[in-house]
């Protein structure tokens, strides 16, 4: 199984676009977007992968500025390249970068297969929300660990 794992940074407040501007803006309750900091700076505290998460050498780390992994990374082009359709995908934020980047690679032609309990989530009734809408749209396949194990043992007994 192949693993990517992607870490969000904000850029520094002057080369921060209007999107990063107004988000900071927002969620730092700012009065003027110039009045705030970077969300998460390159290197900074939040940027570097959760704890107990030590990548191989046969895995990736992709850097990402934007809510959808795959606008700005290359992450589509390795998918492609290693003929990967459909993928697993569990993160820190459901609501804010898991959900974007599901409904991005489904415009990709993607079958993602979100992970619900290997999510976190900053507002557990926007988490809700998101999990119904992706259910409801059919843009995901929502299922718990227990579930992609089971399934991940089948496929591999009828690999072998």
């Amino acid at each position: 199984m192949r693993t990517v794992f992607l870490r969000h940074y904000s850029m520094p407040t002057a080369l921060a676009g209007v999107f990063q501007l107004r988000q900071a803006k927002l969620w730092q309750h700012a009065a003027r977007a110039a009045d705030t900091r970077p969300l998460i700076p390159h290197g900074g505290p939040g940027f570097e992968l959760a704890g107990g998460l030590e990548p191989r050498e046969d895995e990736a780390v992709l850097d990402k500025i934007t809510m959808s992994a795959f606008a700005g990374t290359p992450l589509d082009i390795v998918l492609r390249d290693c003929g990967v359709r459909a993928y697993l995908i569990a993160g820190v934020a459901l609501e804010i970068g898991i959900e974007p980047t599901v409904r991005h690679s489904t415009d990709l032609g993607y079958v993602p297969v979100v992970v619900r309990d290997a999510c976190g989530a900053g507002d557990d009734a926007a988490a809700r929300r998101t999990l119904e809408a992706l259910a409801f749209t059919g843009d995901a396949i929502v299922a718990g660990t227990e579930e992609v194990c089971a399934a991940l043992a089948a496929h591999a007994g009828r690999a072998a």
